[in-house]
């Protein structure tokens, strides 16, 4: 069956169409994206206001549009950090159900972690032993830690690109102090997590899911996207702490020249480079491999697993 899955994150709103059938990997057909920024378009009072109500519906109905001119049966419709911490969430989703007639599922951090680290282990398989996988979003850092398909841990720390630059980074290129102080603030709330998951042994691989980890090991020597995604992809803490000062004197139209780094993400790239540096530091990890699939990836996969109770819809 034709599936589509339409993730509105804190960054962009994301339709993935896909071929699927229980037992095979799903197949990519078509991809519309818009970005949206959520995360940047809360007021003071952590409300989205109505300018960004009106663009979310605007945005989602196109996408919908796009999901039945591809000949969808069924559209898995999901909202993550920034729509879950919104003072006005339930208007909103209120607002999207009335003007575009689909539910948006909203997914607790918790739920990110589990679903993202399932789309990573069907894509390393059981020979990668125990993984360690790391998420970086728009609004939330997502850590999962485990040997089977459920993770044993699993955690969603707000440590989110967009979220951080909103909040911490106002200057072009940033100041300084500004900087060590983001550096000492995600620092801080990496480290409280840390424990639950070194109690659980060291992991046998270790893996970055997210467009932020796909830029950094891009802008670090990685294989490019055109070369496909079976093409093993590494970043290294070694080499990210190299690039972590060098991105801190750019301007945000500097890092939008490097390779692989979209123009939209630029502003991002620094703060979610403090975040990927301190997670791999904090957790002792020297290189990981960057997963071509995660949170919409683990999301189909988890319904196809259920497809034979004919239940698709989120919940």
């Amino acid at each position: 069956m034709r599936l589509g899955v339409l993730d509105v994150g804190s960054n962009t709103v994301h339709l993935l169409v896909v071929d699927a059938h229980p037992g095979a990997r799903p197949l990519p057909a078509h991809s519309h994206k818009a970005e949206l920024r959520l995360a940047e378009l809360l007021d003071m009072d952590g409300a989205i206001g109505p300018e960004g109500v009106d663009r979310l519906v605007s945005t989602v109905t196109d996408a919908l549009r796009a999901a039945e001119d591809k000949g969808c049966e069924d559209v898995l419709a999901f909202a993550t950090s920034a729509v879950r911490e919104a003072s006005n969430a339930d208007q909103v989703l209120a607002r999207v159900r009335e003007e575009t007639g689909i539910a948006l599922a909203v997914l607790s951090g918790e739920e990110e972690a589990r679903l993202t680290f399932l789309a990573a282990r069907r894509w390393f398989g059981w020979s990668a032993g125990k993984l360690l996988v790391l998420d970086i979003g728009g609004g939330s850092l997502e850590v999962g830690f485990g040997m089977d398909e459920e993770p044993d841990a699993a955690v969603s720390l707000p440590l989110g690109a967009g979220r951080l630059t909103a909040s911490w980074l106002p200057g072009d290129p940033p100041a300084a102090t500004d900087v060590r102080m983001l550096r000492r603030h995600v620092r801080a709330g990496i480290a409280r997590t840390v424990g639950e998951f070194t109690r659980l042994g060291p992991p046998d691989h270790v893996v970055g899911t997210s467009k932020t980890f796909k830029q950094l090991a891009r802008i670090a020597g990685a294989a490019r996207s055109a070369e496909g995604l079976y093409v093993q992809r590494v970043l290294t803490r070694k080499a990210l702490e190299e690039w972590v000062p060098k991105l801190a004197a750019m301007t945000v139209e500097q890092r939008g020249h490097l390779p692989g780094v979209a123009e939209g993400r630029a502003a991002q790239l620094l703060a979610g480079a403090l975040v990927a540096e301190g997670a791999m530091d904090l957790f002792g990890v020297e290189e990981l491999e960057i997963c071509p699939w995660a949170l919409r990836e683990g999301v189909i996969l988890r319904r196809l697993d259920h497809l034979p109770t004919g239940q698709v819809a989120l919940g």
